[in-house]
């Protein structure tokens, strides 16, 4: 295979649409056992169980539930990544799905059950390539997306290295319930998501009677002046171009009307669309809770985590997926998205280490509109299994694509 004999695309849909009813059991029955964070035990043995016969180096993480495999090609080449993570949500579930969950309080709430099969479906995919593959593919499973940064972890335990040598480039799909037409991929060179941190914070005052403020040190008035500068922070202080969000979640303070408790606590998610302004604002923000709290003589404690960074496509990736969705679903089914998501995701550590690109695919139910189906992490979410072929095939392709490019680096 050479950079001008690209893959078969019909041959890879073909074959993969001829796996869908084995996709679609995988799917339903991860469905049917959600397990949260980096501990899987179902999980990773059911992904065990369907690569089994794959001739796969396979191994498992040693602090999480990871599952790692390496497919050889008949000959030499560089290495590329492919990722489904595995981790479902603390949901519980109204979907009204035949197949819905067994474990209470725990769902597939954003599709993560897909991500794997369709994984998998790559692995059976490029296997039947292997004679004409020229180099490796780390297929890359991955507890802890949802909050614990699984992929983190996974780097810290070698999965870039994986096959011996760093891979070239990463690929990821993630499938959404709505808003994206069923089928349909979508991407955009950049910024894909935003970062994503939280910041906490707790106002020590002075309790107190609440018929008589000035014997006390009020925590909740200067709670609420803190919500509103934030958000002057975020309009004066930083670039309207290059936006920022604060939102506080939580607001919480006193046990009763007429008593001044003698603390305020509120935490907020703040999300952030490039490197620079993720860089700047836990400085602003921090800045601006101590001084109106020391404005009122009291003070604030105040905790900034970081959260997951930006997700950062690289342009030429974004280029070879466009080319190789189209090759395969036509020029109808790719979309260049708009502006980037502001949720956030971890496959941006991955993307922080080598080129890559993270694609968004269409699985709303085909009996729902796109604008108003529920979205992702919705008890109600629904997705559609008829895309399994295409994340399978999609996947499989951007790796025989970029094998077939050798050893050269990417340019962004």
């Amino acid at each position: 295979m050479s950079p001008d004999s690209p893959p078969d695309t019909t041959a890879l849909l073909r074959e993969a649409s001829a796996l869908a009813p084995v996709l679609t059991a995988l799917r339903q029955d991860l469905h049917r056992i959600p397990e949260i964070g980096l501990d899987l035990p179902q999980t990773q043995q059911r992904v065990l169980t369907a690569l089994e016969g794959l001739g796969l180096e396979i191994t498992t993480g040693t602090g999480l539930s990871s599952v790692v495999a390496v497919l050889r090609g008949a000959r030499p080449g560089p290495a590329v990544l492919l990722r489904g993570d595995m981790d479902a949500l603390p949901v519980t579930e109204d979907s009204g799905e035949p197949f819905t969950s067994e474990h209470h309080g725990a769902m597939h709430a954003c599709g993560h059950d897909l991500h794997v099969a369709g994984l998998v479906g790559a692995a059976h995919l490029l296997v039947a390539r292997r004679d004409e593959i020229a180099g490796s593919v780390v297929l890359m499973f991955q507890p802890g997306e949802e909050g614990p940064h699984g992929a983190r972890l996974m780097i810290e335990e070698g999965v870039l290295d994986a096959a011996g040598e760093r891979v070239v480039a990463a690929y990821g799909v993630h499938v959404v319930s709505s808003m994206v037409p069923n089928g349909v991929v979508t991407a955009r060179p950049g910024t894909a998501m935003a970062a994503s941190d939280q910041l906490y914070v707790t106002v020590q005052g002075r309790g107190g009677h609440g018929s008589m403020p000035h014997l006390a040190a009020d925590p909740v008035t200067v709670a609420a002046e803190i919500v509103l500068a934030l958000q002057t922070v975020v309009t004066r202080q930083l670039d309207a171009h290059d936006p920022v969000v604060v939102s506080v979640g939580r607001l919480a303070a006193g046990t009763v009307d007429n008593v001044i408790p003698a603390t305020a606590e509120l935490d907020a998610t703040v999300r952030t669309f490039s490197p620079e302004q993720h860089a700047v604002v836990p400085g602003r923000l921090t800045r601006a809770v101590e001084h109106i709290a020391a404005a009122h003589g009291l003070t604030a404690d105040v905790v900034y985590e970081r959260g997951y960074p930006v997700t950062v496509n690289d342009p030429t990736e974004v280029t070879r997926a466009e080319r190789v969705t189209t090759a395969l679903l036509g020029p109808d089914r790719y979309v260049t998205a708009q502006r980037p998501v502001s949720g956030a995701e971890d496959f941006s550590y991955v993307l922080q280490e080598v080129p890559g690109a993270f694609l968004f695919l269409g699985a709303t139910p085909q009996d729902a509109d796109p604008a108003t189906a529920p979205y992702n992490h919705s008890p109600r979410a629904r997705f559609d299994d008829s895309v399994l072929p295409v994340a399978a095939a999609v996947l499989a392709g951007l790796a025989l694509d970029r094998l077939a490019q050798g050893g050269s680096p990417t340019v962004g």
